[in-house]
């Protein structure tokens, strides 16, 4: 269908003021509008319009003159745009909190994710950013820092989201390095924060032990010096409660201080001293050797004071010491692994709803705790590669010393 005929502003003027004419010269408007109409071939309700209009412009008629209307029509033009540029403004707010000028890649990303709502124009206005330059960054080449960027996006995401999400920007750094992939330490932080990731923050702990103060206790052989010159010199232990859906379960670990390995865990629905006597089993029988070089520290905790906790570690031919004070100071490196577990996994995976789904999920995080996650206090690198570098080094010696014999 054709648009409209438009007629020139001259053509309306003539046919207005002949109508008016006609009009004074009979003395009646009878027939006038459809005659005018039909010697300048103008339709009779366009011309009887014009007439109408005129007549309101000219006090005649009440209603809303031509000035009038144009006002209207400016003011409504002007609140449209007013109202497009507090919404631009608005949803830049993330980008501009900062005061300095983003960056050219943010702007252009930001244009082309409302250019369809708001156009490219009225945004670039309002951003104060020449149209010339989002046009010319479309077809401008990626530099080499950005395509760089994009590469180190996608391994740092890889890294962040095989590590329960929880490294924080020191850790992804290591990890990214002992894989190959040469990167400075404040280039991940840069990408981890324009990615929106961070590593999990540890929260308050709950206290679980609790000391018999009738109970002979162990003295205190470890005085908060939690170093091993090998592995099987030191292991602490201590147990943490979890909520489920199902009640409240507890978790207790052994961990050798030399590789910050975990021995030995086991979860149940009680604290009694099973619980942390399943742990030390489990450990004894993973290390599968004699242990007579061996201190076993703990809290003062009646589970681990009982006569058959101690006499376990007898029969295995360990060392009992228990911390003095009672505070989480004297058993500070049991409280770490501790923490650790509750932030990388029960809050951060949580719900849970059941003790076996909370005991599966254990031994998922135990096996990447001691095979894969990097800790800082051995060097960066997981507690089985640390235990099996020392044995590595402690064959070659050996060798060593048989040659040279």
């Amino acid at each position: 269908m054709s648009a409209p005929k438009k007629y020139p502003n001259e053509l309306r003027e003539r046919a207005v003021r002949l109508v008016f004419e006609i009009r004074r010269e009979r003395g009646s408007s009878h027939g006038v509008i459809p005659e005018v109409a039909a010697r300048l071939g103008i339709g009779d309700q366009s011309l009887r319009a014009w007439v109408k209009q005129a007549e309101i412009d000219d006090g005649g008629r009440p209603g809303t003159s031509t000035a009038d209307a144009q006002r209207l029509a400016e003011l409504e033009r002007e609140n449209r745009e007013l109202r497009r540029s507090n919404e631009i403004l608005k949803a830049a707010s993330g980008f501009l909190r900062a005061g300095a000028r983003p960056a050219t890649a943010t702007l252009v990303e930001f244009i082309d994710g409302h250019k369809n709502e708001f156009g490219v124009e009225p945004i670039c206005r309002e951003l104060q950013v020449a149209p010339s330059t989002y046009y010319a960054a479309l077809t401008r080449p990626a530099s080499a820092r950005s395509v760089r960027d994009e590469k180190l996006a996608r391994e740092i995401r890889r890294v962040y989201e095989e590590n329960y999400c929880v490294y924080g920007a020191r850790k992804i750094w290591s990890q990214l390095n002992r894989e190959g992939i040469t990167v400075a330490r404040c280039t991940v932080e840069r990408l981890m924060g324009t990615l929106g990731m961070s590593g999990a923050v540890r929260g308050k702990t709950r206290r679980t032990t609790v000391a018999d103060p009738s109970t002979r206790r162990a003295p205190d052989l470890v005085k908060r010096d939690f170093t091993a010159a090998a592995p099987n010199r030191l292991w602490v232990a201590d147990f943490t409660y979890c909520a489920t859906w199902a009640g409240t379960v507890y978790t207790a670990f052994v961990i050798d201080v030399y590789s910050r390995r975990i021995v030995g865990w086991r979860t149940s629905t009680s604290m009694t001293t099973d619980l942390p006597l399943d742990a030390l089993d489990m450990a004894i029988w993973a290390r599968n050797d004699r242990l007579d070089t061996l201190v076993h520290h703990s809290d003062r905790g009646t589970q681990y004071t009982s006569i058959r906790y101690t006499e376990r570690l007898v029969e295995a031919g360990a060392e009992c010491s228990v911390g003095t004070t009672g505070d989480s100071y004297d058993n500070a490196l049991a409280e770490s692994a501790i923490g650790l577990y509750k932030t990388e996994l029960v809050r951060r995976k949580g719900p849970w709803k059941t003790v076996d789904e909370l005991e599966i999920a254990t031994l998922e995080w135990v096996d990447w705790f001691n095979h894969r996650r990097l800790h800082s206090a051995i060097g960066n690198i997981p507690p089985a590669e640390y235990e099996t570098l020392y044995y590595a080094q402690e064959t070659s010696d050996t060798v060593a010393k048989t040659i040279s014999r």
